[in-house]
């Protein structure tokens, strides 16, 4: 058998199990999962991370000149916010779930729904959508900032319905970069003013626009911060320029990751060829996670 026909059979064999998400392939694999994990990679690139204080959501936006900018980060209520990967249209039926769960914790006990419970609360809603055949997977990643009794909060909620807590993350398009970039600094970011921290962000998030001098000049973000007697809030665009201009003496984070990666391959001798591609590395993309918590 040829490689046309092999490549023929293997899509006549995989479409007989994509039809909707209850069915597994003879591999355990749900396609429809996966193929909303896929949106997720191809949205704009976000960014989250926290210090002691403060958690901060970064978002990539992107708009053509005959078009409007779509907000990437949502805020949800006065202690916690989102930002999103991924299809826009179902990133605002979640945040209008997650408002409503706000506004009725908050009308029967008078106060702010803790982070963690309503990140429980959406973990279990996306995972019902995996489990119907008359349902599909949201195509959306989220982010999750908030502050509580229990100090900043940051969780990473796919469309598979995994949910992490984590120091810092990000997700959608070539977020590898940024992924790495975080992991290299994760153990300044605890102590790290407000000011500091989303200049990490911006940085991490420069990164996923690799070389192109003119994107990165052209920079457009959404920038928001949430934390100690800091109710959540999104930046104007005034602000926004104005931390962009502070990450811009920081240095280019592309040039960085590209000394460090030639530093690692003189030290093990080996040649760049050697060097695993970013966006095929998995496990990778876990090094930022600081705990799963059962949800």
């Amino acid at each position: 058998m040829n490689l046309e026909a092999k490549n023929y059979s293997w899509k006549m064999f995989r479409n007989l199990y994509d039809n909707d998400t209850t069915v597994w392939s003879p591999q355990g694999r749900l396609f429809q999962v996966e193929y909303a994990m896929e949106a997720v990679k191809q949205g704009a690139a976000t960014v989250g991370l926290k210090s002691k204080d403060y958690a901060v959501l970064i978002a990539l936006c992107r708009a053509s000149e005959t078009e409007t900018m779509q907000p990437k980060i949502m805020p949800v209520d006065m202690h916690l916010g989102i930002s999103i990967s991924g299809l826009t249209a179902d990133a605002r039926l979640i945040c209008q779930y997650m408002r409503t769960e706000c506004m009725s914790f908050r009308h029967s006990y008078a106060d702010s729904m803790p982070v963690n419970r309503l990140v429980t609360n959406l973990g279990n809603k996306m995972q019902a959508t995996t489990q119907r055949y008359d349902r599909r997977p949201y195509g959306v990643g989220i982010l999750v900032a908030g502050y509580d009794d229990g100090g900043s909060h940051l969780y990473q909620v796919m469309p598979s319905a995994v949910v992490l807590s984590c120091k810092a993350m990000a997700i959608g398009a070539r977020s590898q970069t940024a992924r790495t970039y975080l992991e290299r600094h994760l153990d300044s970011f605890e102590s790290s003013s407000m000011d500091e921290l989303i200049c990490h962000g911006i940085q991490a998030i420069r990164g996923t626009l690799g070389h192109s001098h003119e994107e990165n000049a052209a920079l457009t973000i959404n920038v928001a911060i949430v934390g100690a007697n800091q109710p959540f809030k999104t930046f104007g665009e005034e602000e926004n320029l104005k931390y962009l201009d502070m990450a811009k003496l920081m240095g280019n984070p592309v040039e960085e990751a590209d000394e460090a990666k030639h530093s690692d391959d003189d030290l093990l001798g080996q040649g760049p060829s050697a060097t695993p591609d970013p966006e095929n590395d998995e496990d990778a993309s876990i090094a930022t996670v600081a705990s799963t918590e059962e949800t």
